[in-house]
């Protein structure tokens, strides 16, 4: 009896030996690598199960993404596919560094793991970056001669049927219109980045960082509710000899909005920059004044009076526009300009193309050029759509520009990638439907929600340059004053190209308010009641400053603002309300207010609120 007992635990063994060699080996061996944030509430699994390469995030272990493929197609083998994970190394990232934007000082503090991956016989390397405020991913492979890139096959999958979203349409030049949809109801659609999704009580931007040397990416949603990465610009691939570096996939999550509008992911994942820029004292922020908007084209014949008016307001720039290059002494008056407002205490930023700027020798020569002159940034416009070729041209361009010691502003530009921390040379950049979309010798007029929605899904990820704040009556096209002012205050660019035309500053009963108004901020906090499409109202402090900015949507409203994010003692409240009889005007009052207060006002379609701050002395 022992005998036929171990026969036929014999025969069991070998039946279940058997079974197992007959699986796939992906399904035999599958194995995952989980990194959690340094506060482990935020983790990432990465996984090979059945030889597809995906990773999934939860976050308080609530799931924010489901599977989601990570892939790229590189000479013919798609990496995604057949893929084993093999070793990991793990590391941590700990700095702090100064950051120009909503905030004074970055941390970019996360775990990172670095998984080894085979498939097919071709090696290549997984990153995992996860932080408190998100995660990235992306795929890595070694330099190899005329090495193609043929298709991008990663993807973001909610763990939400039908989350709701708002999100824009793929614009090379990033000046679509952003919406408030359902995901089922984006099936089909060719979609932009970011894109921002509610995930039960949690906000979720999507987007790219540290786009350099590969196509950019736009999403398509499928019938499954996945979004689908692919290279829009780049539907045939490419060729290089160098490293092949995925751009990170970002999934930014917050708990709030205030987490959301704060985090510094994307820009914590690019390189930091070198010391010498680091510290830079020539990489100066500020307001700037800017005629096109307001007459058009500059004038060769009253550049001192722009400089006149910018000294006026008190900003430290003045831009001259497209349009001087057709003066009849263009370099003379130019170099005049730049001499009289050097005098003035005014720096000169100037307007160029950039066909001009796509030869390496030609570029660094009109720099230089400019640089001479005494000019301290340069305005770069129309860029071609980024393909592989053109995202590299933008580091180019970035590099020449602080070897020549000239801050940068890209215009009908790719999104920002956080690569402004590299080269924070580079206070800002277009990639957004702003103010020169809401002009009337164009006949065009942005949505009424379309401000609200900004600052939660584009601002997210980095500096837009909106050209905000225009008073005259017939340019408001539905907005109020309050809104046009507020504009200021919520759409973040160190460079803070005002749209307006400096007489309808000066002549306004707002004018402290106007002049007051940084282009950086040390701290912000979302107000209660906002809500991309809705609503966005921000209290931003500047040193010891408060700033109030408020802008409504289509509906009216009344509006509470608790004065809690104020310190103990009095402080001075100037306050711009909306006017109830007209849009081309404010309700302002002044009072002094404690932190135990509150700001009561009602809010115009389309209106907006902003108020001031100070220390009572």
């Amino acid at each position: 009896m022992m005998g036929i007992s171990m026969l036929r635990r014999s025969a069991s063994v070998t039946a279940i030996v058997g079974m197992a060699l007959a699986l796939p080996l992906s399904a035999a061996q599958a194995k995952s690598v989980t990194v959690a944030s340094p506060d482990g509430k935020v983790q990432a699994i990465v996984s090979d199960t059945a030889g597809k390469l995906s990773y999934r995030v939860t976050v308080d272990g609530q799931a924010i993404l489901n599977p989601s493929p990570i892939g790229m197609r590189v000479d013919g083998v798609e990496l995604g596919e057949d893929a084993v994970i093999g070793a990991v190394a793990r590391s941590k990232t700990d700095s702090r560094y100064r950051f120009d934007g909503g905030k004074a000082e970055a941390v970019d503090r996360a775990n990172v793991a670095t998984v080894t991956l085979t498939t097919h016989g071709t090696r290549f390397e997984a990153d995992i970056h996860v932080a408190d405020d998100g995660v990235g991913v992306r795929l890595r492979l070694p330099a190899k001669p005329e090495q193609m890139v043929e298709a991008d096959r990663s993807g973001w999958k909610f763990a939400a049927p039908d989350p709701r979203v708002w999100v824009t349409r793929i614009d090379p030049g990033y000046e679509q219109v952003y919406e408030s949809r359902t995901l089922r109801q984006l099936k089909g659609r060719s979609l932009g980045l970011p894109l921002t999704a509610k995930i039960g009580r949690y906000y979720v931007t999507l987007s790219e960082a540290a786009v350099v040397n590969y196509g950019d990416s736009g999403l398509s949603a499928d019938a499954s509710g996945m979004l689908n990465t692919f290279l829009y610009v780049d539907p045939m691939g490419w060729t290089t000899y160098a490293p092949v570096v995925q751009p990170w996939r970002v999934t930014i999550i917050a708990r709030d909005l205030t987490g959301l509008v704060n985090s510094t992911l994307v820009q914590n994942l690019n390189p930091p920059p070198a010391p010498e820029l680091a510290n830079a004292d020539w990489i100066r922020p500020g307001v700037s004044s800017w005629q096109w908007l307001a007459i058009g084209g500059p004038r060769e014949d009253d550049q001192h009076q722009w400089v006149d008016w910018t000294k006026q307001l008190g900003y430290p720039y003045y831009l001259v526009d497209e349009g001087w290059a057709s003066w009849k002494r263009k370099w003379e008056t130019m170099e005049d300009t730049v001499r009289y407002a050097e005098s003035q205490g005014v720096g000169i930023w100037v307007w160029v193309h950039s066909n001009e700027m796509f030869d390496r020798n030609q570029r660094r020569a009109t720099l230089r050029r400019y640089a001479e002159l005494g000019i301290v940034g340069v305005k770069v416009d129309f860029p071609q759509n980024p393909n592989f070729y053109w995202t590299t041209w933008y580091e180019d361009f970035a590099r020449d520009a602080a070897a020549e010691k000239l801050m940068v502003d890209f215009h009908g530009a790719l999104k920002p990638t956080g690569t402004e921390r590299t080269w924070p040379n580079v206070l800002t950049r277009e990639g957004v439907r702003g103010h020169e979309w809401h002009i009337t010798r164009y006949h065009r007029v942005l949505p009424g929600d379309h401000d609200t929605i900004l600052p939660f899904t584009r601002y997210v990820v980095g500096p837009g340059d909106y050209t905000p704040t225009v008073f005259a009556p017939r340019e408001l096209q539905g907005n109020s004053w309050s809104h046009e002012l507020a504009q200021a205050v919520l759409f973040t660019s160190p460079f803070l190209s005002m749209g307006g035309y400096p007489p309808t500053y000066l002549q306004n009963p707002a004018l402290d308010v106007i002049k007051a108004i940084p282009a950086v901020w040390d701290e912000t906090i979302v107000l209660p009641g906002s809500e991309p499409g809705t609503m966005a109202g921000f209290a931003r402090r500047h040193g010891k400053d408060w700033f109030v900015g408020v802008i409504n949507g289509t509906t009216a409203r009344p509006l509470k603002i608790d004065l809690r994010f104020l310190g103990a003692g009095d402080w001075k409240l100037v306050s711009l309300a909306d006017d109830p009889a007209k849009p081309d005007a404010f309700a302002r009052t002044e009072r002094t207010v404690r932190s135990t207060g509150s700001i009561d006002t009602t809010l115009r379609a389309q209106g907006g609120f902003v108020g001031w701050l100070r220390p009572a002395q």
